[in-house]
């Protein structure tokens, strides 16, 4: 099970792994990309005055070190050999940006402004470059472990995290070599970050939604509230999250949303940004992981990884390959059929990209995935069978395919002008089997089949441009075309007959803007508008029983956003941000036999405050607090009838309340004290949501709280080596299935107690974990089956105590 480790594992909310500036400088003479990202903690404020600076002629790598320490300035680097290049020395008083010029005259090598107080270190356009990319790995000057920024490329201008003005999550650990280096998915990030939550109907078919902006727990025709991306284009419009395996991924950024300006329409709960580590034009590399994981009870599972990155023609070609297997032992038991570890799932996929940079500051990526789930079985028990046992007729299988094609031209300019153009075409499939043999009027075994086809592709080219003291701005245009469509039977075995279902057309172009207005130089304003024209045309599968419905619709919206950053210390920024959002309409099936209906589109506003303070040395605090207030409007949701039919509605509207936290105590090096929680207050108002009892009108898969902690500690060994040791604890409070007296299902109210230990050496890693230390046996989620929903006896477990053997290489 996937956890934000402390930053020697993966990023901690905000952080990523760090062994001190003497084996970063050790690691930069023989890593390729050189990836460097220094900020030293100045006694006064960065800024355009001269200080004094002496540096001595010395390795590249190390005077740039030295002159963010003296300067107060971030300077940042994905380029290889920085440490084979001698610097010139530099000496007097100087404005920093001119020292920084100064070391890099002759050296093959530009400064690219990121904003007043960053830079970015890039080959120069007269020799061939690299894949220019704004990653950054957290470090410092003089200490092993600090406060360093990072960038959020999810911002689309490359704000640093500290001046981002707004709610943020960069998670990390999931490249080859580190210490939790492991198949993971998203559903294991969700199930570990408290402000995400999601459905645990089986991975490939779970909905993900952040900061509490749930609208059902079921799967159908509404867009997610959540967008998930991988790199640049959308994994999907509708329909359940792909569990994407994330073996050699940069990272997970989350912004929370909604994120309605810079993404448009579905990113009304935020966006998750999915960044694959860059292809190395340099440097031939390769990783390989495997696992074996031992269930208590349950079958044995097991996980294997891979990566090649091949230079095809040095610093301007080069190909990175990602492959993976895994096999997740199942634990249920079905008393009726008399089977066991009858919910075994498999996985396998992978993905390749191909980069190309012809130089002068043009990069060309061109990318594809692809990935496919099988289940035996469903992961659902039924309470009056057992903790994990449950009793059906037939078994209820299903599957989740998803590919995915991709372009990205880059170009950058020396004025700091920058141009991406992304194009994405996207195939997300999913099938799902039920066994009706249980509800009302079946007379033997029978069947219900789902399958959801989602057709996605996009195109968007934007410009930005990012100058220091000056207004910093991107503007660009969009276009979307989806085709999802529902299809359902129902039916003996192999004699199943077709029943309606719906299919819907989206159609949306879109222009956008946002600007960066430094007013001071610790304060900057962002204000921006998104333009949508939208269509949607929906048609039913056969001829409905009723023709009181619109095929099609159109939307118009302008979904504006104000916010600001105020650095009112070296490292520490107060931000507030007001935006608003929204999701097309379409059409769906209704309640009752061959009927369908409209839904319409609903709209959310969300205003939002909050710090966030970074370590300024090795010890210390980090911290990020937030709190915000949200105002839902005619909420989508797809629920389901007391017979177990799917049916779409608008429900009412809804106040969210949201307090959330992250904190990283280092009380001396080597020691982590994490912790982070989310708190929210929801009210659901509407004709469904007063059918239930004033507790339970809440929003679904929202507990009131959520929240972790962990501790860990490490240390090195005599032979250089690397032992650690960490344990960490998570709890999930009480939420609801769904709105409605129907579907207010307790479920959650559990905690969970990992640990993990871990050994190092060189590019070798060992890892023994445990998850569900104490045999948990809580109910994650009340759903398995939707045609026997009435009987309320349905659960889908905690996996019982488990451990992983571990074993990772890279070089």
């Amino acid at each position: 099970m996937f956890r934000i480790w402390p930053h020697w594992l993966g990023l901690s909310g905000i952080t990523m792994a760090s062994d001190g500036l003497s084996r970063l400088t050790k690691s930069l003479r023989t890593a390729a990309p050189f990836a460097l990202a220094v900020c030293a903690v100045p006694s006064a404020p960065a800024s355009a005055q001269s200080v004094r600076i002496t540096i001595a002629p010395e390795p590249l790598d190390r005077a740039l070190t030295s002159l963010a320490r003296q300067s107060g300035f971030d300077i940042i680097s994905t380029e290889p050999g920085l440490a084979r290049i001698q610097a010139r020395g530099v000496r007097g008083q100087m404005a920093p940006r001119e020292a920084l010029q100064r070391l890099l005259d002759g050296t093959g090598y530009r400064a690219v402004a990121i904003d007043a107080r960053s830079y970015r270190v890039v080959r120069a356009p007269k020799t061939v470059g690299a894949l220019i990319r704004r990653v950054a790995v957290r470090k410092h000057a003089e200490v092993a472990e600090t406060g360093g920024d990072i960038v959020v490329t999810a911002s689309k201008q490359g704000s640093t995290l500290l001046r981002f003005p707004g709610s943020a999550l960069l998670i990390g650990g999931f490249a080859p070599g580190s210490l939790a280096a492991r198949s993971v998915t998203m559903d294991d990030v969700a199930r570990d970050t408290p402000v995400l939550q999601n459905t645990e109907l089986g991975e490939g078919r779970n909905k993900i939604f952040i900061r509490g902006i749930a609208d059902s727990s079921f799967n159908g025709p509404t867009q997610s509230t959540a967008s998930l991306y991988f790199d640049e284009v959308p994994l999907g419009f509708a329909g359940p999250e792909p569990s994407l395996n994330l073996y050699d991924m940069k990272s997970v950024e989350v912004l929370e949303g909604p994120q309605g300006t810079l993404y448009g329409s579905g990113a009304i709960g935020g966006i998750i940004h999915l960044e694959p580590n860059p292809t190395d034009l340099a440097k031939t590399a390769a990783s390989l992981s495997a696992g074996v994981t031992l269930t208590q009870g349950g079958a044995a599972g097991y996980d294997a990884a891979g990566m090649v990155n091949l230079p095809i023609l040095k610093d301007r070609v080069g190909l990175r390959v990602v492959g993976y297997s895994e096999r997740d032992g199942g634990y249920i038991t079905d008393s009726m059929r008399r089977l066991g570890n009858i919910n075994r799932a498999d996985r396998i996929g992978g993905r390749a990209s191909l980069v190309i940079a012809p130089g002068d500051g043009w990069s060309i990526e061109l990318g594809a995935l692809g990935q496919k789930i099988d289940a035996a079985d469903g992961q659902y028990a039924e309470t009056m069978s057992g903790p994990l046992e449950r009793r059906s007729v037939l078994a209820q299988p299903y599957s989740s395919h998803i590919k995915l094609a991709r372009g990205v031209v880059r170009k950058h300019w020396d004025s700091g002008l920058d141009l991406v153009s992304a194009t994405g075409y996207v195939d997300l499939r999913t099938f799902d089997t039920f066994d009706a043999s249980r509800t009302i009027g079946a007379t033997g075994p029978t069947v219900y089949t789902t399958e959801q086809s989602d057709k996605l592709f996009v195109q968007e080219t934007r410009l930005s441009r990012a100058v220091p003291d000056k207004i910093g701005w991107l503007v660009g245009l969009a276009f979307l075309e989806d085709r999802d469509v529902q299809a359902r039977t129902l039916g003996m075995p192999n004699q199943t007959r077709d029943i309606i279902g719906v299919s819907n057309r989206t159609d949306s172009v879109s222009v956008f803007g946002e600007a960066n207005w430094p007013v001071t130089e610790r304060l900057t304003v962002t204000g921006g508008a998104r333009v949508t024209a939208a269509r949607t045309d929906g048609e039913p599968s056969v001829t409905p029983r009723s023709n009181s419905f619109v095929k099609g619709r159109a939307t118009r919206r302008i979904d504006p956003t104000l916010a600001l950053s105020w650095l009112v210390g070296p490292r520490l920024a107060l931000f507030a941000r007001v935006q608003s959002g929204y999701r097309t309409g379409g059409l769906a099936v209704a309640s009752g036999v061959g009927r369908v209906q409209d839904f319409g589109s609903d709209s959310i506003t969300v205003g939002e405050f909050g710090l966030r303070k970074q370590r300024t040395g090795a010890t210390g605090l980090e911290l990020t607090v937030a709190a915000s207030y949200a105002r839902w409007r005619d909420i989508q949701a797809d629920l389901y009838t007391r017979r177990g039919q799917p049916y779409t509605s608008n429900i009412g509207n809804a106040d969210i309340i949201g307090l959330e936290a992250t904190g990283d105590w280092v009380p001396v090096r080597g020691l982590h004290a994490n912790f982070a929680f989310l708190y929210t207050h929801n009210v659901v108002d509407g004709p469904l949501a007063q059918s239930s009892t004033k507790a339970n009108r809440r929003l679904p898969e929202t507990p009131a709280f959520a929240g972790n902690a962990g501790l860990s500690y490490r240390w090195t060994l005599r032979d250089a080596s690397m032992l650690s040791i960490a344990t960490s604890g998570r709890y999930v409070g009480r939420s609801v299935l769904g709105t409605g007296d129907f579907l207010d299902v307790s479920q959650g109210n559990y905690a969970v107690l990992d640990a993990q230990i871990a050994w190092h050496w060189h590019t070798f890693d060992v890892t023994l974990a445990g998850d569900n230390l104490t045999n948990a046996t809580a109910n994650r989620f009340s759903l398995g089956n939707p045609l026997i929903l009435a009987s309320r006896q349905q659960t889908t477990p905690l996996r019982p105590r488990n451990v992983r053997l571990g074993m990772s290489v890279a070089w």
